[in-house]
């Protein structure tokens, strides 16, 4: 096992890694590609969202991430040879404050929060996050968006802002730990600043690499689940 007494403070990815943002978007993505007649799998639809999403995020760094979601449907629908409404689209942008948390994500934050600061770094607007945060059960010592910096990971404006808010906090830098699920948007900046991180691999049992580019980066601590580093980062040394 690791050793984490190191380590005061958590940054989190939000959205794959405590919201089960892939589950949130099969919800309103199925439906409509059912009513389309799209005969493709949820693995298949969801790596083609995820395509999009992440050129959209790099084309358009300030785009409220609404705006960004209701564009990769427009775009995922052209990619098949169809048109998404407006209304579609829009409908699609606003499901964010309907993704569901993962099942172990508040009792584990609870858990963590009783000897860690915890730090939210999320590809979000500051609406969506707060209404989200509703299900995740408890307050965080800092929120940074994509809304707050004007850029989406795996740009680094996240990880500066995150660096320069930590002394207010009362948090050094090398006693700051960040946990996340995605490989390409938060451990591979993670890797090009020294930053240590744990990989929640959300998607060890599913097919295909989801909602996420691929990317060859690898993370020595791998966990299952929040649950399962929560018992090992709690564990007194």
């Amino acid at each position: 096992m690791t050793d984490f007494d190191t380590y005061r403070a958590l940054s989190f990815d939000c959205y794959g890694t405590l919201i089960d943002w892939e589950s949130g978007i099969l919800q309103s993505l199925q439906p409509w590609s059912a009513w389309r007649g799209v005969d493709r799998s949820s693995a298949t639809l969801l790596e083609l969202y995820g395509e999009h999403e992440s050129h959209i995020e790099a084309e358009h760094p300030t785009m409220p991430y609404p705006d960004v979601l209701a564009e990769a449907l427009r775009r995922l629908a052209a990619s098949l040879d169809l048109d998404a409404s407006d209304a579609e689209c829009a409908e699609f942008g606003a499901s964010v404050v309907a993704w569901p948390a993962f099942t172990d994500t508040a009792l584990a934050l609870r858990r963590l929060k009783e000897r860690y600061r915890l730090i939210i770094v999320s590809n979000v607007d500051r609406a969506s996050f707060t209404r989200s945060n509703r299900r995740l059960g408890v307050g965080f010592d800092a929120v940074i968006t994509a809304e707050d910096v004007g850029s989406y990971k795996p740009s680094l404006g996240h990880f500066d802002a995150l660096f320069e808010r930590l002394p207010t906090i009362g948090i050094e830098r090398s006693e700051l730990l960040h946990v996340a699920q995605s490989l390409f948007h938060d451990h591979e900046p993670a890797r090009r600043l020294g930053l240590p991180s744990v990989w929640i691999d959300r998607g060890h049992n599913r097919e295909g690499s989801g909602a996420t580019p691929r990317t060859d980066v690898e993370v020595a601590l791998r966990y299952r689940s929040l649950a399962e580093f929560a018992d090992d980062a709690l564990v007194l040394r």
